[in-house]
């Protein structure tokens, strides 16, 4: 069942999604070769708690961090450790919390120091194909129309779309339907109604689109190793289309 919420809902999930935007804004300025990601995930978590807010992911089925923190082949679910950055790497930093009941849920991925043109592109890509699903985000249509514009965006610049992980509904629960694919045709699925709160979260790789779970039964990597990215918002439909919350 998708849960349309109110305005007052609305309220509370833009200051939920605007702790996010602002968590990601802090963690953006840390970001350099030497640092380590449970660094990354001690400044996050403190800074959620300034705000009043809770980190959405700690404790969650058992996650030990406040944020996932995947480096370079790691698409999601990274566990934040002593691991350091290095110049050239990529970080994909998915951050939650939960302010008076609600969530916010928004990842980016960051490049660290210098990273090669290949890897920029993805980056672009990757970011862009989120645009393009966001700009299909409209009371009347469908559901799948964000999917499809999607895949149809970031497949013909070679690279490739992952199936196993999709986005989703977002409110009191931090993943509520409906389920988002970020592929497949258009013109399926639910009818986009006003009050539909959806985190929309195209993975994109690099190379093929398989992926697996590494034996500590979080972190998602790239089956052939090469780089993927990963970038996503919270958006409310409204009656004249979309409306980003987690934005500051």
């Amino acid at each position: 069942m998708i849960i349309r919420k109110s305005p007052q809902e609305l309220a509370i999930m833009r200051q939920a999604g605007k702790v996010v935007a602002l968590t990601h804004q802090e963690l953006k300025r840390h970001i350099e070769p030497g640092i380590t990601t449970k660094e990354l995930d001690n400044i996050a978590e403190k800074f959620i708690r300034s705000m009043d807010a809770f980190p959405s992911f700690k404790g969650y089925n058992g996650f030990r961090g406040s944020i996932c923190a995947s480096v370079n082949n790691e698409l999601v679910h990274g566990i934040p450790s002593n691991r350091s950055l290095s110049d050239g790497d990529i970080i994909s930093i998915d951050i939650g919390a939960k302010y008076n009941g609600f969530h916010g849920d928004s990842a980016w991925t960051y490049p660290v120091g210098t990273v090669d043109k290949e890897t920029l592109l993805l980056l672009e890509v990757t970011e862009t194909s989120l645009w393009k699903g966001l700009e299909q985000a409209k009371p009347g249509a469908r559901l799948s129309n964000i999917s499809h514009a999607i895949q149809a965006y970031a497949e013909p610049k070679g690279f490739s779309i992952v199936r196993e992980y999709v986005g989703h509904g977002v409110g009191r629960e931090l993943h509520e339907d409906p389920n988002i694919p970020h592929y497949g045709p258009p013109n399926k699925g639910p009818v986009l109604k006003p009050g539909m709160v959806l985190a929309v979260e195209p993975m994109v790789n690099a190379g093929k689109r398989f992926v697996r779970t590494l034996a500590d039964n979080w972190t998602v990597v790239t089956e052939d190793g090469k780089m993927c990215a990963h970038f996503e918002h919270t958006i409310a439909i409204t009656e004249e289309g979309y409306q980003i919350l987690t934005i500051a």
